[in-house]
């Protein structure tokens, strides 16, 4: 019975050593966007009077033609994930730059501002919204965000003919803003 009456006040103790950690533990901040390596990436901060209404993961590659003289940006063409685990295809990204949700609403992006806090990968962006189209996540999109990413850098060599076409392999967060 007095073993028993230890390990109750035992437990006891342990909840509330729990209850009081567990108090303690500061929850984490909503993000309103990236963290943008500052002062490099400054000018990609979305303007006052936007926020945050989504995030997705892409997973693809950023194509390149050899012209001649030098490697030639041509497409992105990339699968939109709800997380970074990269499940739940949610979307597509491709030429223009267009973002396409699952449900046909899409988004075209035209450049506004890039950064470089990583050089072994392609840039970080602040793109403007120049058209939507459709019923759905993009439909009231103002600006994008694209940071977090890897690879995607177009040969530091020669192509070997002229036309020559290279698929390289990139991922990226996309943040979409809407008007508040």
């Amino acid at each position: 019975m007095y073993s028993m009456r230890i390990k109750a006040a035992a437990s006891l103790v342990l909840l509330m050593i729990a209850g009081v950690a567990t108090a303690s533990t500061p929850t984490a901040p909503v993000k309103n966007g990236p963290d943008l390596p500052s002062p490099l990436c400054d000018r990609l901060r979305v303007p006052e009077g936007n926020k945050l209404h989504s995030q997705v993961y892409a997973d693809g590659v950023q194509v390149y033609r050899w012209d001649g003289l030098s490697w030639v940006f041509v497409e992105p063409i990339a699968t939109l994930f709800a997380n970074a685990g990269y499940d739940g295809r949610v979307g597509k990204h491709y030429v223009g730059p267009t973002w396409e949700s699952n449900s046909g609403s899409k988004v075209v992006g035209a450049r506004l501002y890039g950064c470089s806090p990583d050089t072994t990968a392609i840039p970080w962006l602040l793109l403007e919204a120049v058209s939507t189209s459709g019923p759905g996540i993009y439909s009231s999109v103002t600006y994008i965000q694209r940071a977090n990413t890897t690879g995607g850098l177009a040969p530091a060599g020669p192509g070997s003919f002229l036309g020559e076409t290279v698929q390289i392999p990139y991922t990226a967060e996309y943040y979409f803003y809407r008007e508040q």
